[in-house]
């Protein structure tokens, strides 16, 4: 069964500035479960029903929240969601919350190991699809980047929202049952979810991604070695030769299921969090290049000017003003 966390467990060290944590307000604990779930007051209240923006290294998340309001976070997009709503967090992307008193949901947690342990292979690619980027799920709130559009009351959110409350609760009371936090049911009904939720999210037309299940395993394995070795600048012959791939094999892969190669994976994961720091933290440009791995600032300025349009001064120097020109 879960304990009640303790709010004041101190943060992990990171070089980017912010808090990293397992579980919020919890250590980071190596070999971290392969599963998470508990209710969204069960943390949140013992912080005042805020969450300050943190990351979690090789945590995939999702926020349900059933009933209130939320005010969120995730990298450079912010808004307030009413709900029902469901809020996809990937691997290292700052995010934080604030949440209306009483707002009653869930928040969903796997590990990196959920990617490769048992049937992953059949339901990857609906996990691919749900946790490429952070989004945002309106089930009946207002609509944002990334989310469906409504199609009023009664349509495809309701039956969808009443779908994903039955899983979360169900997940939920057979996860607290002593000894049950690794049993096979808790895995279905994960799973479960991870479908249903990827299926809501491709309600525009678009179909969950077909060919061969082997290949998205294989993709998945790559994007969680990405996750742990974007900053040590690894070649795509080291990526290749942990997956047992040629390199030519792994660009195959990448354009299979992004279409873009392995290079353009990795560049992007790193970009992401060169804005993140920028964004969040007050690091200099300088020493940002040096914790990213770059031996050269210069070059860290001209690859991120290459790729954002900006220098990183001038792009940091943009996203402040237009926080201040929001407040």
């Amino acid at each position: 069964m879960s304990v009640t966390p303790e709010p004041a467990v101190p943060p992990a060290a990171t070089r980017s500035g912010l808090p990293m944590f397992g579980l919020y307000g919890e250590p980071v604990v190596p070999g971290q479960e392969l599963l998470h779930i508990e209710e969204v007051r069960s943390r949140s209240r013992l912080y005042q029903w805020e969450i300050e923006p943190h990351v979690h290294r090789g945590l995939y998340q999702v926020l349900w929240v059933r009933r209130g309001e939320v005010d969120a976070v995730l990298d450079d997009w912010r808004g307030q969601r009413s709900g029902p709503v469901a809020i996809v967090v990937p691997p290292g992307v700052a995010h934080g919350f604030r949440f209306a008193p009483d707002t009653d949901g869930h928040v969903l947690t796997v590990g990196a190991r959920f990617l490769v342990a048992g049937d992953f292979e059949e339901a990857g690619a609906a996990f691919l699809r749900l946790f490429a980027t952070p989004g945002v799920l309106s089930l009946g709130g207002a609509v944002g980047v990334g989310e469906a559009e409504s199609e009023g009351p009664g349509g495809w959110q309701a039956d969808t929202a009443e779908r994903l409350d039955a899983l979360f609760a169900e997940l939920a009371a057979e996860y607290s049952l002593p000894g049950q936090t690794d049993s096979p049911v808790v895995q279905w009904l994960a799973r479960s979810l991870m479908w249903r939720l990827a299926r809501a999210q491709a309600h525009d037309g678009v179909d969950v991604a077909q060919g061969p299940q082997r290949h998205r395993a294989q993709f998945a394995r790559f994007l969680a070695l990405v996750e742990a070795h974007f900053q040590s600048h690894w070649t795509l012959g080291q990526y290749a030769s942990r997956l047992g791939l040629s390199t030519q094999r792994l660009n195959r892969l990448a354009r299979a299921e992004t279409g873009h190669p392995a290079l353009e994976v990795v560049h992007e994961r790193l970009t992401r969090e060169a804005c993140r720091r920028l964004l969040h933290t007050a690091v200099p440009a300088t020493r940002l290049a040096l914790d990213l791995g770059f031996e050269d600032p210069a070059y860290f300025s001209r690859f991120f000017r290459r790729r954002m349009g900006h220098s990183p001064q001038r792009w940091r120097q943009m996203q402040a003003a237009s926080v201040v020109s929001v407040l």
